[in-house]
């Protein structure tokens, strides 16, 4: 009979399906036995949760070590590792003696709950109780011990042990994984491998995921531990061919992913995510071309006929969104609809980049309120497309709103929030964002201290600006770029060449922005030999391509200082001779040394490379003007109402 309704209640697959069976029991068998009774326990447990479990064995009349294993292990699977504790002294005060398996559960629900506290408490009572050197609880014990980050703790289980098995040493391994410990990870597995068990699955996808997310070694380990699983003959175990392709990802690699994917014979959709996924994962190197090959490849695995999971549709909105296939990824909105994904918070975080990046805020705004809930990604998400989108005061409104929710903002969100304070010019609002973030201990990382070197600046106090970067723990090319250009705004050109100087002196290599706001600072101090040279060194030691704006720079600084000819064969002589935005810099120099001469024929290039423009007739009817040259302004003005060029209106702020 006890058989009978064990099987039965083994093949339930819900919970009325148990209460049934447990009410005829109950109605059939009054004194039902022991292990009739942890059957149903166990049904509980597996189907329902601890809560209808300890129900049942709260009315059981006789308990024994497997009852109070089922339920410590129910609470700890539940997330309820104090309930599982506070289970686990019951047994032990109950008078069942503690088997292995209660240490075990005991021991699992310290490792979910991270309390490696008491875990050792537990440790110290399956020592007494003669247990601790065990396999089942050593092993119990080392994963718990390296679920906390106690790895020294967990070696020395680990080596106590009276045996061990794959479990033990996979253990021993995840935690070092886990802990980024890449000489452990490297011992441990050669030790594994001489064992004869470093080739099975587990002990390789943790290794292969240590190399996934260290940087700091070369290809030649992921070449080995690839050689590993080629060799151990699960090549074909598509978990292991999918983390394969994402370390290669991760690693630069991208060639190799590419050639590991395209080998996999019959691959799902978990090696498809993260082939998708490592297409976007550096977005500073792969291009366009790389990108549109992950929406290529998504609609290959439409065509196979598989269902996209969260992550495919997450990964692919982010190609969009890089790609800035906006369209595309509109149509992949209305897939999360079809397969039930709206409400997910990865997808929603990636709606919203992508109407934002389209400068669509509108949607973007009806995106985030439709998701069931806004967490600060979400957040986050929509202030920065509201500062891309330059609605800076609205990205200030939302800041205060997620707090009034008590969201706490993370780094990304102060950073947003400090970028719309610059563009305000609101030193004040963002001096109170800094104090916010210091509370919040982000004014230790370089990417808030650069939003505040920014905010400063763009405020105009250079000295706070200066201050602030003299602050900073570390300075990265940005943080340098931001206070040399501080400087260079507000004239200071000799301070900004300094500050240059000991950026290069730190060996910290600059960038284009860096040499744009050298350029300015010459530029703005008359140091014409100085900014030549600058601009100079800039390809021939950096090996920079110089942009429209580094010659507009140039061209202005040459002008400023009455070398019109020199501007002007500058001009001729660069790769942008066909761009009017350079000519127009000159001629606004014609006008401030009042060359109407030369200003007539630039103006006229001008005109012929955009006749559409009005800039170039009102800066030569202006310049004939302060050269007192009536009649030919009157001119100037006739031509462009009879070419039909209306002057631009302006904006400002009030």
């Amino acid at each position: 009979m006890d058989a009978f309704y064990h099987h039965l209640l083994r093949s339930c697959t819900a919970l009325p399906h148990v209460a049934a069976v447990h009410a005829h029991i109950a109605r059939a068998h009054p004194a039902a036995s022991l292990f009739l009774r942890n059957s149903l326990l166990d049904a509980y447990c597996r189907l329902g949760g601890p809560v209808p479990a300890a129900r049942l064995l709260d009315e059981m009349p006789r308990l024994n070590s497997v009852s109070f294993n089922l339920l410590i292990d129910a609470y700890s699977r539940a997330g309820l590792a104090g309930r599982s504790l506070a289970t686990f002294a019951r047994a032990r005060a109950a008078g069942p003696r503690a088997d292995r398996f209660t240490y075990a559960a005991a021991l699992a629900a310290c490792a979910r709950a991270g309390d490696a506290g008491a875990g050792r408490a537990v440790h110290a009572m399956a020592a007494r109780q003669g247990l601790g050197s065990g396999v089942f609880v050593s092993n119990s014990l080392i994963s718990m011990y390296a679920r906390c980050g106690q790895m020294d703790e967990a070696r020395r289980v680990f080596d106590a042990a009276d045996d061990r098995d794959a479990v033990s040493w996979n253990s021993l391994l995840s935690g070092y994984v886990r802990t980024s410990a890449r000489e452990e990870v490297m011992e441990v597995f050669a030790l594994m491998c001489r064992c004869g068990l470093g080739w099975n699955r587990i002990a390789l996808g943790s290794v292969i995921k240590f190399c996934s997310a260290a940087a700091d070694h070369g290809d030649r380990i992921a070449e080995a531990v690839h050689g590993c699983v080629v060799k151990a003959g699960l090549d074909t175990d598509l978990n292991l061919a999918s983390a394969l392709v994402d370390m290669y990802a991760k690693k630069g690699s991208l060639s190799d992913a590419v050639a590991l994917f395209k080998s996999v014979r019959d691959p799902n959709v978990i090696v498809f995510n993260a082939m998708i996924a490592g297409f976007c994962w550096d977005e500073a190197v792969v291009g366009m071309q790389v990108m549109r090959e992950a929406i290529n490849l998504y609609s290959e695995l439409q065509s196979r006929g598989m269902q996209p999971t969260e992550f495919t549709l997450s990964s692919i909105l982010r190609a969009c969104n890089l790609a800035g296939e906006f369209e595309f990824g509109k149509q992949i909105h209305g897939q999360t609809f079809k397969h039930n994904f709206q409400g997910d918070d990865h997808i929603g975080s990636a709606l919203i980049d992508l109407y934002s990046n389209s400068g669509c805020m509108e949607d973007a705004y009806r995106c985030f309120r439709s998701l069931p809930k806004q967490d600060i990604v979400t957040w986050t998400s929509l202030i920065s497309g509201c500062v891309q989108n330059e609605l800076f005061e609205k990205a200030l409104r939302l800041f205060q709103e997620s707090l009034c929710y008590g969201l706490k903002p993370d780094l990304f969100t102060m950073s947003s929030v400090m970028n719309a304070c610059a563009s305000l010019a609101a030193a004040r609002t963002g001096e109170q964002i800094q104090c916010l973030a210091t509370k919040s201990g982000f004014n230790r990382f370089t990417v808030m201290g650069n939003s505040c070197i920014h905010m400063y600046a763009r405020s105009g106090d250079v000295d706070a600006a200066a201050l602030r970067f003299q602050e900073m723990e570390s300075h990265d090319v940005v943080s340098w770029s931001a206070v040399i250009s501080s400087h260079a705004q507000h004239g200071c050109a000799s301070d900004a060449l300094r500050i240059f100087s000991e950026m290069t002196d730190a060996k910290v290599v600059p960038n284009e922005i860096t040499f744009l706001a050298v350029l300015a600072a010459c530029s703005h101090g008359g140091l014409v030999d100085e900014g030549l040279r600058y601009y100079e060194i800039m390809s021939s030691e950096y090996g920079l391509n110089p942009t429209i704006e580094h010659c507009t720079c140039v061209v202005g600084l040459l002008g400023r200082s009455g070398r019109l000819g020199d501007a002007e064969a500058f001009i001729r002589d660069s790769a942008f001779h066909d761009n009017p935005v350079v000519w127009q810099s000159l001629l606004a120099s014609c006008r401030i040394h009042g060359d109407t001469e030369r200003g007539q024929h630039v103006a006229d290039r001008i005109m012929e490379l955009k006749p559409t423009s009005s800039a170039s007739y009102v800066n030569l009817y202006n310049m004939y003007l302060d050269a007192g040259e009536l009649s030919l302004a009157s001119e100037t003005r006739d031509l462009m109402k009879e070419r039909g060029v209306k002057k631009e209106p302006g904006l400002s702020w009030v």
